[in-house]
């Protein structure tokens, strides 16, 4: 209380005194009884009411005298609390703008009260570690495990999973002293059992998270999603795959990444029917490229069944690349190969990327045309980069049609559109040598040759 308010309130207290003390000085007080006080051989004779009220007038006076003598003590203690949060807010603004030696100098002299301490720590050890100073990261945390146990293990929790060590850092979030962990701890142990291959236990902990509110709804959905995926990852045995697959709710069932790892841990324990029950009815569920990807990756024996399925999913995408790329692939295995060069041909122009290109490369490397299996793995090659691809350019000029209907042929950047093969011109051989009409080897647009092609490789008509 500051020294002009308590002089009013002693003004009061004597003013109420005075006027308690005229209705104290009445003889029917003395029904309540006496105290007598005996000094000195003098007796002293008061009602008890009146004792009463000098007792407490007493201790007003005392109150006050005691508020003046430890108001400058009281002063200076504010002064140095407000200069204690001044270097506080300072500290924290120098942080904010990188400023990291001036921070940590300030929050230090800051940390000097008690009531800021952790706080101010906290802030330092942060400018400490952007500093890339250990020796000053482990000096603010030992000062910091002194004031306050949670923040210091939170803050040594978060170092540990970034120096890679997350069985320490779960052994130190589950201290007894520093629970219940707040949630920032609960979301640190969580991520510290998924790193350390124990993502069923983080599972149990999503509830938490929920409740605790400590992530947004959209991260709390991924990182379900993540663990999910993972414990099914982890699952040593069949049986524990299944009862992590039946654990699973149900609309995480149908997600691509948690269905691409059942199917991948199930391929691995030799588990393969069920691996591609689970993508057929995720895929008929969602459509999704990457698990259309894998389904053509999977290791199946009936190639039939597992071509059919892809050709009737054909109907409602056909301009799925990983569909055809994948049509392409089962075609090749069953030796189809003509089938196979349509569907990767497609594939290539739907934009399957340098996949599709290794894949057709192999099919002529089993063909036995090297010439244009190495120009297809160069256009792999060249997608990878970013480049363009190239067209394929056959030994022979000579078109043969597949079928009553040219399949399509990828190009660099479009499809052609005819549907009956063109004429293509003969080839004279270069070195048979006509006087009457000479062959320039070295020109491109002599007809004798080579076959007249637009800029994307398709024949022109003569």
């Amino acid at each position: 209380m500051k020294p002009f308010q308590s002089l009013v309130v002693l003004l009061l207290a004597v003013a109420l005194g005075v006027i308690a003390s005229q209705f104290l000085g009445t003889e029917q007080l003395r029904q309540f009884g006496e105290v007598i006080y005996r000094y000195g051989g003098n007796d002293y004779r008061s009602t008890v009411p009146q004792v009463a009220l000098m007792v407490l007038v007493g201790l007003l006076v005392l109150w006050l005298l005691w508020s003046l003598l430890a108001s400058p003590f009281r002063a200076w203690g504010r002064y140095r609390r407000k200069q204690g949060r001044a270097r506080l807010i300072e500290g924290i603004q120098a942080h904010e703008q990188g400023q990291w030696q001036r921070a940590e100098k300030l929050l230090e002299s800051a940390a000097e009260d008690k009531e800021v301490t952790a706080v101010a720590m906290v802030t330092a050890v942060r400018s400490a570690q952007a500093r890339d100073d250990q020796a000053a990261v482990n000096q603010y945390l030992q000062r910091l495990a002194g004031e306050d146990a949670t923040l210091h293990a939170l803050l040594q929790a978060e170092r540990l999973l970034v120096q890679e060590r997350p069985v320490d850092a779960i052994n130190l979030l589950d201290t007894a002293t520093i629970q219940p962990l707040p949630p920032r701890g609960l979301w640190l142990r969580t991520e510290a059992l998924a790193r350390a291959e124990r993502a069923h236990e983080a599972y149990g902990q999503l509830g938490a998270l929920r409740k605790q509110k400590v992530l947004p709804d959209e991260a709390v959905a991924e990182l379900e999603t993540r663990l999910a995926a993972q414990s099914l990852l982890e699952a040593g045995d069949v049986n524990a795959l299944a009862a992590q697959w039946e654990a699973t709710p149900k609309a995480l069932r149908s997600d691509p990444d948690v269905v691409s790892a059942y199917a991948l841990r199930a391929v691995a324990l030799d588990w393969d029917e069920p691996a591609l029950l689970n993508i057929e009815q995720a895929l008929d569920t969602r459509w999704d490229e990457s698990l259309v990807t894998l389904y053509g990756q999977m290791p199946v024996d009936k190639l039939a069944t597992h071509q059919a399925n892809l050709q009737r999913w054909l109907g409602s995408q056909p301009a799925s690349p990983a569909l055809l790329l994948a049509l392409g692939r089962v075609a090749t295995r069953q030796r189809q190969h003509s089938q196979a060069e349509d569907y990767l041909h497609r594939a290539i122009a739907a934009g399957a990327g340098p996949a599709a290109w290794e894949a057709l490369g192999q099919l002529f490397v089993e063909r036995g045309e090297p010439a244009l299996a190495a120009q297809c793995f160069a256009n792999a090659l060249r997608q990878q980069r970013g480049d363009d691809s190239i067209a394929l350019a056959r030994a022979d000029a000579v078109v043969t049609p597949l079928g009553p209907v040219v399949p399509e042929r990828a190009t660099v950047e479009e499809q052609s559109l005819m549907s009956q093969p063109l004429p293509v011109q003969p080839v004279r051989p270069v070195d048979r040598f006509d006087p009457v009409d000479p062959v320039d080897p070295l020109d491109p647009l002599d007809p004798l040759v080579r076959d007249d092609r637009d800029a994307f490789g398709n024949p022109r008509l003569p």
